[in-house]
């Protein structure tokens, strides 16, 4: 199949081209009218898929359910927003529903399913710190250790990818040195370390921040905390949520000013409100939740945010168009530098021959005209 637009994203800038696809990948890289297109998307940009390393649910599926369809209908229908990758995300619970939850998700991937491709899992908790817990159930949070993580990877079939831990209380950074020496991405969030601590995390191989501003100490400028080693530290990830909600429009600006293009990594950290209509009644972590009319979710009867309904196409819009961001900035945290993080930017996250055709066609308004999966067409 050949595609063609007027702009596609190459090396940085938009190109007139055409795509051809085959067999999942793209194969050849023409310039624009080379071959009779088999799809014209005239002036529409053409945009790598977006990785989204941080969502717990969507359309009234949450990662922690561990029930098989849900998944499936998620990854069947997430493409909608141009998300073609994704690690579905836990939420701290008691043991027995991690277990069944990571263990869900690799019985999904080993039995099949189709649109967005499950890249990994992403263990938000149980290992945080109590006072910058957030949402996070209280009762579930757990000290970490090597021993209890391994129970988790088994059940996962090595699956999970990526956690997020307060390194402040991993004691001699055991479990930090054990995952980021055996696949594991660890990110600092839910934490509160200083300054000082977060350098001894990184040292010791910490490599992303969660949802830098939120679940973590503030920035001071005789107290830098982990916002502070955020924007000082500038070769390691930071996952920023760009709902305008989380962070206000001037801090997302001044994120990505100070992270570059290169190591910042939009989020949606959805909840299974998103996608769903209005009202009803839902839950994180075992706790009711509310949907306000901003959008964000919020412990019931309560102003502690719990998590968003984003959608990336949404972010990528308010990033460029209300916080000014840079396109090339903002659309690489959410394609490449997720791609990279994760160590899958051999196949992902760019527009290149001998890549996954992960493709979104984007209106000038951000709206997602067509997304497609390994170069199959899913709207």
């Amino acid at each position: 199949m050949v595609l063609q637009s007027r702009r596609v994203w190459l090396a940085g800038q938009f190109v007139p081209a055409q795509l051809e696809t085959a067999d999942g990948k793209i194969v050849n890289v023409y310039p624009f009218g080379t071959k009779t297109a088999d799809v014209d998307y005239g002036n529409k940009r053409i945009v790598p898929g977006f990785i989204d390393v941080h969502t717990h649910g969507a359309y009234g599926f949450d990662t922690n359910d561990g029930e098989p369809e849900g998944l499936r209908d998620w990854m069947r229908r997430i493409p909608e927003e141009g998300v073609t990758s994704i690690l579905p995300t836990t939420v701290t619970q008691m043991p027995e529903v991690l277990t069944k939850a990571v263990a869900n998700v690799a019985k999904v991937v080993e039995e099949g399913y189709e649109g967005a491709e499950i890249l990994g899992i992403h263990f938000e908790g149980p290992y945080l710190d109590m006072e910058y817990k957030g949402a996070q159930p209280p009762e579930a949070i757990a000290k970490p250790t090597v021993e209890q993580f391994k129970m988790y990877q088994e059940a996962a079939h090595g699956m999970i990818k990526y956690i997020t831990m307060a390194p402040e209380h991993d004691p001699e950074f055991a479990l930090t040195k054990y995952c980021s020496q055996n696949g594991v991405v660890v990110s600092m969030g839910h934490s509160s370390a200083t300054y000082e601590q977060a350098l001894m995390g990184i040292a010791n191989g910490a490599m992303s921040m969660t949802h830098v501003y939120n679940g973590m100490t503030p920035y001071h400028h005789r107290k830098p905390g982990l916002v502070g080693t955020a924007l000082r530290v500038r070769d390691i990830y930071g996952e920023i949520i760009c709902d305008g909600c989380h962070s206000h429009l001037a801090a997302l600006n001044n994120f990505f000013t100070a992270k570059g293009r290169d190591y910042s990594i939009m989020i949606s950290d959805s909840l299974r409100a998103k996608h769903c209509p209005p009202g009803g009644n839902y839950e994180l972590g075992g706790h009711p939740i509310e949907i306000g009319e901003d959008g964000l979710a919020r412990l019931k009867g309560t102003d502690t945010i719990a998590g968003s309904t984003l959608n990336i196409n949404k972010g990528l819009r308010i990033l460029v168009e209300e916080a000014m961001v840079p396109f090339d900035a903002a659309l690489n945290s959410c394609t490449i530098n997720p791609a990279r993080v994760l160590r899958v930017d051999d196949r992902k996250g760019k527009l290149t021959a001998g890549y996954d055709a992960d493709i979104v066609v984007l209106e000038d308004d951000y709206a997602v005209a067509q997304t497609y999966c390994k170069g199959i067409a899913m709207l």
